[in-house]
Order: C-alpha cells, then structure tokens, then sequence
C-alpha cells in the first residue's frame, strides 16, 4: 500500500518538473523572441528613439540647470491668508479711490522708472474683485497703521501690451502676453504718494521702507509680493487662482 502511494507521488513530481521545464523553456524563448524583437526594432528606428529620448529628457535638464524657474508666476500660489486679516474682508466692500489725475504719471521721474506708464491702465473696475478687495485693504492698512498714501500705477494689462514691454528687454518684464496675472485681472504695480507727488524709486529710503511694509501687509492678505522674486518687483503683487493661468 505505501509502496503503491510513493510510485503515485514519484509521478506525481515527475509530471510537475516536466511541465515547469516545459514552462521555463517557454519563457526563455519567449525573452529571447522578444529581444531579438527589440533589437531589430532599434535598428530600423534608432533616430525615432533617439529622438523620443531627447524629448523626454531635455525638460527635466533644463528646469535643473536653471535652476527651476519660471516666468513670473505661472505656478498657482499656496500662500494663506492670514487668519485676523481675513477677518477684514469679511462683510466688507472696499471701494475704489478717486483716480489721481494723469499729469502725476507723465512727469520725467515716472517714466524713467515705470516706461509707458501714462498710457497704462488704472481701472479698478476691470480687475477681478477678489484681487481688488485685498489690495484696497492693502491700501487701507498702509495708511493706518504705516502712514504710507498709496496708488496703483497699472492695474489690468492688455496682451498687445505686455507683448510691447516684453519687447523692451528683460529689465521691463520677462512675460509675453497672456504670461502675465495682469493680462487676468489680478495683478497690479502701486506706488506711494508723498507732497502730492509718485514716488517708485526704492533708492528712497522711504519708498524702500514703504516696500518692506507694503509686502508684509500683502503677504498677510495671501497676495504674491513681486519682491522676492529673483527680478525684484517692489510695487507688484498678485492673486494666484487655481485654473485661471493657461500653461504655455
């Protein structure tokens, strides 16, 4: 009886190793097929997968040897308002000042710090108004708390426009058109008022000092504060909403 049982279970593992060598010998021809596949393949392609490896590896080289920057701001912002400043929005509507007249931004001091900007755009009211409601509150601390008058030097920027600045060189702006949050409502360049006059330059002790406050009170407010960028930008901030920045 055992004895009948142990020639049962000896073919039993006979069958078993015979179907895994079969099984081995499969796939061992299989991978060899399919290399041999591979390898002909390469040579009649190589210059499409050559070029396929180049596409897929340049862009991660490039953001590494640039240091991973990009035009001011495409990225949406993760900045968080902070939580006693929301409380001034809340149930609140601010509302625009009065513009200043156009004589004050065509003055030579102006324009050799801010090109164009006379002609620029100061319509509070083509801005997108959650943008609008944080810098009027920005504007509203500066003066409380800080003494600081301040204005919007261009608010809403068309995209014949910023193609025209960005044809003026990197030291006016690195955006083209549709690059910029101006070209979406929300973004502004401001600057104070002092004697009744613009002043931008951050050469001003004064003016720099309203520029450290002015992006504390900003931030503060979950606006993106143009000077910490690498290109500093003092007087710009901006609202960063998801889904509103096309990628390009």
């Amino acid at each position: 009886m055992l004895a009948r049982a142990g020639l049962r279970l000896r073919g039993w593992f006979g069958q078993a190793a015979r179907v895994r060598g079969q099984s081995v010998a499969a796939i061992r021809q299989t991978g060899s097929t399919s290399a041999r596949d591979a390898s002909q393949f390469f040579r009649r392609h190589y210059l499409l997968v050559i070029g396929g490896l180049v596409l897929v590896s340049v862009p991660p080289l490039v953001a590494l040897f640039s240091g991973g920057t990009v035009l001011g701001g495409f990225e949406e912002s993760t900045r968080e308002m902070d939580t006693q400043v929301a409380g001034l929005l809340e149930g609140e509507n601010l509302v625009p000042p009065a513009p200043l007249p156009p004589m004050l931004f065509a003055t030579v001091e102006v324009e050799q710090e801010r090109p164009m900007i006379v002609s620029a755009s100061r319509d509070w009211s083509l801005m997108n108004p959650a943008y609008t409601q944080r810098l009027l509150q920005a504007f509203k601390i500066m003066k409380e708390r800080h003494g600081y008058d301040m204005a919007i030097l261009e608010g809403y920027r068309s995209p014949e426009r910023q193609n025209k600045l960005a044809a003026m060189g990197s030291s006016v702006t690195n955006a083209a058109a549709f690059q910029s949050w101006h070209q979406y409502g929300l973004a502004a360049d401001c600057a104070f008022i002092r004697n009744g006059k613009i002043v931008i330059s951050e050469k001003d002790p004064w003016a720099m000092r309203g520029y450290e406050l002015y992006g504390e009170v900003a931030e503060s407010l979950g606006l993106t504060w143009g000077g910490r960028w690498k290109m500093m930008d003092f007087g710009h901030t901006e609202l960063r909403l998801a889904g509103v920045m096309k990628r390009r």
